[in-house]
């Protein structure tokens, strides 16, 4: 097969500078596809359970199971793409993980019974669990450091874009026979255009440095810097890389490298401790059980999914400007008082919702809040505090903290309602999400403007969290 490390194309007669802006964020919205497929393959099985449960005849615990088996797939996804990553490089990883989530859609559609569908939602978070890393990685090393955030954020607007749409497919066959095989399937498309889209995509220049490749890393930034920007940078990569070259797995629980790990972790937990998937996945299952019929539980989890994408947006175009901390601090505090009033809702009610309407707006709040704050900074944060030749070992320590909090509590949900109540499990998340804000206030550094190799040295430093 021909190699084609190419960008997009900008328009010819565009000037430097713009063509080199077209270039990225054409090359950032092809790597995001996989962000839309980790949105689309996480979001549809809240729709599509609601007809595989009756069909297949499940308890609570095989409908956990079936969610939580995607899970286990990304578990084991993040833990073999660290490596794979920083040796075959991003764009490589990248056509892997679109070629597994074509197989995992077709997979899903034609099972017929729930122990191939399980085996072929894990496929799906093969490829979930490796996107997850390699997407954020690769754009966060593509992109010049004044529009880093907002173009590795493009990943998250492109996630809840994807949980969006399985919402508003899940609603289009909720009443078409064997709808659900639909619901699943259609997963294919998006991943056959990013297997194409990949093919046209250079290597990022940083992993090409960091492997001996200097001459092609110029090339590629030249694509997209000014001569003496893509100078200026390849000089601060190779200062760090030199200093920081091989390192191992234990090398990243030394000293110098415990801070930024550490922090990943928290961020990944906090993420996953504030029970965000229990409403992405159980969403219509909970208000199902709360009186809604099929179609309006669906209907009412379409307008938390439009909440989450919106509200990411308006984050994505704020995110350079005001700040990773004003985001991330504000939003999870807010979506800590969400999950306050979310219990108090069922409370009042003796275990129901003491309206219908007050229930989804409080769904509304929590998922608004956390779409700019903490759905940002899973995969932001994690992309940006490690140095370069440790960024895909270093960031799967977060990522596998993610998808094992995930695993772990899209296990448990139905059972934990059960043993706790509603208003019990909203608010052990609500404790989660108070520790975690306040974790992050201590130790959270802006990052905002600033290249990855001085955050990477700000954190080993320890300077002022606060500081730019």
């Amino acid at each position: 097969m021909a190699r084609t490390d190419t960008v997009l194309p900008p328009e010819p007669g565009a000037p430097p500078r713009t063509r080199g802006r077209a270039a990225v964020l054409g090359a950032s919205a092809v790597a995001a596809l996989g962000g839309f497929l980790f949105g689309y393959d996480t979001g549809i099985i809240s729709s599509a359970l609601l007809h595989i449960a009756p069909e297949f005849h499940l308890s609570d615990g095989m409908q956990q199971v079936t969610v939580a088996s995607l899970l286990l797939g990304a578990i084991v996804g993040v833990l073999v793409s660290g490596a794979v990553t920083d040796a075959a490089g991003r764009r490589r990883t990248l056509l892997t993980a679109a070629g597994i989530f074509t197989a995992g859609a077709v997979g899903c559609a034609v099972a017929p019974g729930n122990g191939v569908l399980i085996g072929a939602r894990f496929v799906l978070g093969l490829a979930i669990g490796t996107a997850s890393l390699a997407v954020p990685a690769y754009i966060a090393e593509i992109a010049p450091k004044e529009s880093r955030g907002k173009l590795v954020s493009l990943n998250q607007l492109m996630i809840t874009v994807g949980i969006f749409v399985s919402y508003l497919v899940g609603y289009a066959f909720d009443d078409v026979a064997q709808g659900w095989r639909w619901m699943l399937g259609l997963g294919a498309v998006p991943s056959l255009l990013m297997l194409v889209g990949v093919f046209r995509l250079s290597e990022s220049p940083r992993w090409l440095l960091t492997h001996g490749r200097p001459d092609e890393a110029r090339a590629v930034l030249c694509r997209t810097r000014t001569a003496e920007e893509a100078e200026r940078e390849v000089r601060e990569i190779e200062t760090l890389a030199a200093q920081e070259s091989k390192i191992g797995y234990r090398d990243l629980l030394r000293p110098a490298m415990r801070p930024a790990v550490v922090l990943g972790v928290v961020v990944a937990a906090t993420n996953q401790l504030v029970g965000v998937n229990a409403v992405i996945y159980y969403a219509p299952t909970m208000l199902q059980q709360a009186g809604f019929a099929s179609s309006a539980a669906i209907l009412s989890s379409l307008g938390i999914g439009l909440v989450n994408m919106v509200l990411t947006g308006i984050a994505l175009l704020l995110v350079d400007r005001v700040g990773r901390r004003p985001l991330l601090l504000g939003g999870t505090a807010v979506v800590v008082l969400a999950l306050v009033l979310l219990g108090a809702l069922y409370l009042a009610g003796d275990g129901q919702p003491a309206h219908s309407g007050l229930l989804v707006a409080g769904l509304c709040l929590y998922i608004g809040a956390f779409a700019p704050s903490l759905g940002l900074a899973i995969w932001l944060i994690n992309s940006e505090i490690f140095p370069t030749a440790a960024r895909g070992k270093a960031s799967s320590f977060g990522n596998v903290t993610h998808w094992g909090l995930d695993f772990a509590i899209s296990l448990t949900v139905l059972t934990t309602i059960s043993a706790l109540t509603p208003t019990g499990l909203f608010w052990l998340y609500a404790v989660f999400g108070l520790l975690g804000v306040g974790y992050l206030y201590r130790k959270l550094p802006e990052t905002k403007g600033r290249s990855l190799e001085d955050i990477s040295a700000s954190l080993r430093g320890g300077r002022n969290p606060a500081g730019g």
